[in-house]
């Protein structure tokens, strides 16, 4: 059987085709090392994507979106189900299209489920960019999944606190959700981490307080430690003491 032509395709066979024509080989396979278990990695590069979602945005993002919804819900992503290029390009299409957080809402809920790597989640979130007109409405939001048993539910919402709410009139509230959490999921592990030293760079005072009593396990603690030292934009003279602040390393304080 032929091909469809162009004018039969649905909007997600139109894409999908120009983002195989896209496909960068070497990057697919730089892109894999960092991805390790994520599936359906075509190599399109974040600049490609984000100009295909411009075109999207000028007409037929809600489509688009829809369709490739329904083909996650039914296939998951994997090379027979929906490629994870296809997925930020999801990602990319929420964060573009919606212009208020009503409408956002509903998609963000539902992209959410679809996040399943570091990489996805951490783009989604720092695209988000209205969630800065929308303080109060976004932190009420992200609450529940600051409170969840799943890893990249927590990373999600971690990574919006240290996106969108790094400033003095959140930090310790944030700082006290980031304490709470007890996940032993790397990239919820680092996330934390990685909180944190930003927490650090914007609230000095207040984030070394919470160092100074913190519930955060060892390899934790120590992985924030070392992403304030490792910050362009902390001093030598500080670096120094948040060194000295270093708890010992205990053998069974692995993270899986």
């Amino acid at each position: 059987m032929a091909d469809k032509s162009i004018k039969e395709q649905s909007i997600r066979e139109q894409y999908r085709t120009r983002l195989n024509g896209l496909t960068d080989p070497k990057y697919r396979e730089f892109h894999r090392r960092l991805l390790p278990g994520v599936e359906g990695v075509l190599g399109v590069r974040t600049p490609e994507l984000r100009r295909l979602a411009r075109e999207l945005l000028k007409d037929g993002w809600q489509a688009y979106i829809s369709q490739v919804s329904d083909a996650w819900r039914e296939k998951g992503q994997g090379e027979d189900g929906v490629y994870y290029d296809e997925i930020i390009l999801w990602a990319l299409c929420v964060c573009g299209g919606c212009k208020t957080w009503d409408t956002a809402r509903s998609y963000v809920e539902e992209f959410i489920p679809a996040i399943d790597n570091w990489a996805s989640c951490d783009l989604f979130c720092s695209s988000l960019k209205l969630s800065s007109r929308y303080k109060e409405e976004v932190w009420e939001f992200i609450q529940p999944y600051l409170l969840s048993g799943s890893e990249y539910e927590l990373r999600f919402g971690l990574v919006m606190l240290l996106n969108h709410f790094a400033q003095r009139a959140y930090a310790k509230q944030a700082l006290a959700a980031i304490d709470k959490i007890r996940h032993e999921g790397y990239y919820v592990k680092m996330a934390q981490a990685w909180a944190i030293s930003v927490y650090f760079v914007k609230c000095q005072e207040s984030t070394m307080d919470y160092l100074r009593n913190s519930h955060l396990d060892d390899w934790t603690y120590n992985k924030a430690l070392q992403k304030i030292t490792e910050s362009c934009r902390v001093d030598q003279e500080t670096k120094a003491a948040i060194r000295s602040m270093k708890r010992p390393v205990k053998t069974n304080s692995a993270v899986r």
